[in-house]
């Protein structure tokens, strides 16, 4: 039953997952925290740290870490499969329609009132995870100076996530 459960939470990330990797995120930790209990919060933290440290698309990172947590290699398939294939098929449709729709006002206007939707998702995920990410001065330390890096002297996003896990696995423990 964890394989049918892993690709139906997964056709749901990614048939809703609208705008990309990062709003999936809140989706995804729905599923595998909140709906079938998978991991905890600190778990999901943990896992999502892994996966922004890996190339590639994070929900696809994401449907394997918990895929393979839940049911090893056949949860990885399962979870991608649930992934992938629905969504595929779905943005395949989405895209005629949108191309041949995209000057529609009705059109525009769903495309514009999306965006508020997504910044509120990652608005949770972040309220969410804040207790447990940011509880000692070492962990703000770490939080400015990435900011910093990344917003004031545009260092590259990989870099700041290399930097921090060399960081932490030589000096934090």
């Amino acid at each position: 039953m964890n394989l049918w459960h892993l690709f139906l939470a997964f056709v749901r990330v990614g048939v809703l997952g609208y705008g990309g990797g990062p709003s999936s995120i809140p989706l995804v930790q729905i599923e595998a925290v909140k709906n079938f209990h998978w991991m905890t919060v600190d778990e999901f933290a943990d896992v999502l740290g892994l996966c922004n440290a890996l190339p590639g698309p994070i929900a696809t990172k994401m449907a394997a870490s918990i895929g393979f947590k839940v049911a090893r290699w056949p949860g990885v398939l399962a979870a991608e499969l649930g992934l992938v294939l629905p969504s595929l098929l779905a943005m395949i449709l989405l895209f005629a329609a949108f191309t041949r729709f995209k000057d529609l006002p009705q059109v525009k206007g769903m495309i514009r009132a999306i965006k508020p939707v997504v910044i509120v998702l990652l608005l949770l995920i972040i309220i969410d995870m804040w207790p447990k990410s940011m509880g000692s001065a070492l962990n703000w330390g770490i939080a400015v100076a990435s900011f910093v890096l990344a917003y004031f002297l545009k260092v590259h996003p990989a870099l700041v996530v290399v930097g921090t896990l060399a960081l932490g696995a030589f000096f934090v423990k």
